[in-house]
């Protein structure tokens, strides 16, 4: 499981982030999940000692942040688009009023 770990938890935290972004799951639980995920890694999962548990708690932790940061990865990406859109909404414009036909 420790060769994969990175993968489980990248595909667990794409799927909860659609869920996430189409409005299934409130932003506000994730956050919530987050928190009790690192906690019961940092609490119970690294002094486990069944690597499956300690693996386990880690792909629960990992996955929790990574859905964490979707919403905010969205709005990033969302001010990009609508700024990428101004700026060329004003070159359109500057080129257009500069036409002297």
């Amino acid at each position: 499981m420790r060769v994969n770990r990175l993968k489980i938890a990248l595909v667990v935290a794409i799927v909860e982030g659609v869920l996430v972004l189409v409005g299934k799951i409130d932003w506000w639980v994730v956050a919530l999940l987050a928190i009790v995920a690192v906690a019961l890694y940092v609490y119970r999962g690294r002094a486990a000692r069944r690597e499956e548990i300690r693996e386990g708690t880690w792909i629960l932790a990992v996955s929790q942040l990574a859905v964490v940061l979707v919403p905010v990865l969205a709005l990033v990406l969302t001010a990009f688009a609508v700024v990428a859109l101004v700026i060329f909404a004003i070159v359109a414009l500057v080129i257009l009023l500069r036409d002297r036909r």
